[in-house]
């Protein structure tokens, strides 16, 4: 009998793991007189691989207001963006690169985009990687958050920002630039793998696995790794309180990058120690 129910145990704990593989969480309880919606997106996917469920739609159109990481329909929010996407120091691209790591990158950079490093020289590391990953995909990427914020605008409702650009431009300034460059001219040396390694990140998106699609992050031979709390966790605290009063406001839908869902530092686990019920949509 014993064994037996063991066996039932661990094929429920299969099922309910089985049951958490999800982008899109409604949260409830805790005083909420109606509940908001949680979804994790991801900031550059092929539009074939691109998937938004009529159950994601449906809770977009049940909430009042919309939070994405940065407000999006801010007219000013792209001059900032420019503004704090370049060295403001004197300091240039090629300062934080040795000679051969140079020419890699402008070797590439000519190849895939026609232009090479001299062309965007003032652009903080940061900045390059964007565009470097925009190279990885044989595609014109499509954007969760530009839909999301088009939905917004065409259902009229409100759209707000969990932090401001000069915040989260100013998180990767506290990583060495040294770092950020090296690891600029690694991706490129190994290009094959870092490709695949996105590929597998697109994978598990597709499958809404939130925890494993945090955990290739984890391991990835391309992240900040020893930078996790400045990149994810401290931000994920940062916006629960801001999560919370929205919330006590109106409904609203919440939009985020799923690398910030999962995990005991992620935003679903934080919700759940404030007393919030999280529950996935299929």
């Amino acid at each position: 009998m014993k064994t037996f129910q063991v066996l039932i145990f661990c094929l429920l704990t299969h099922f309910i793991q089985a049951q958490d593989k999800s982008l899109l969480w409604e949260i409830s309880g805790n005083g909420l007189s109606k509940p908001s919606y949680l979804y994790g997106t991801i900031h550059l996917i092929c539009p074939s691989d691109y998937f938004l469920t009529d159950s994601t739609k449906a809770a977009f159109a049940k909430t009042d207001q919309v939070y994405l990481e940065l407000d999006m329909d801010d007219p000013s929010m792209m001059s900032k963006m420019m503004k704090t996407a370049m060295f403001t120091d004197g300091k240039k691209l090629k300062d934080y690169l040795s000679v051969d790591d140079y020419t890699l990158l402008n070797d590439y950079f000519k190849q895939k985009m026609g232009m090479g490093l001299d062309q965007m020289n003032g652009m903080k590391p940061f900045t390059v990687m964007s565009m470097l990953y925009m190279t990885l995909l044989s595609c014109q990427p499509q954007s969760y958050e530009l839909v999301f914020t088009q939905m917004a605008s065409n259902a009229k409702k409100e759209m707000l920002g969990l932090e401001t650009v000069e915040f989260q431009m100013g998180v990767f300034d506290q990583i060495p630039y040294e770092k950020q460059a090296a690891l600029l001219a690694d991706m490129v040396r190994k290009k094959e793998e870092s490709a695949k390694e996105f590929g597998q990140m697109v994978g598990l998106y597709k499958a809404q696995d939130v925890e494993g699609l945090l955990k290739v992050m984890d391991n990835s031979e391309w992240d900040f790794n020893g930078y996790e709390d400045i990149l994810l966790a401290n931000r994920n605290a940062a916006w629960i309180p801001i999560m919370e009063k929205a919330m006590q406001t109106k409904p609203t839908f919440f939009a985020v990058g799923a690398g910030h869902l999962g995990g005991q530092k992620g935003v679903l686990s934080l919700l759940k120690k404030q007393g919030f019920r999280v529950r996935p949509v299929l």
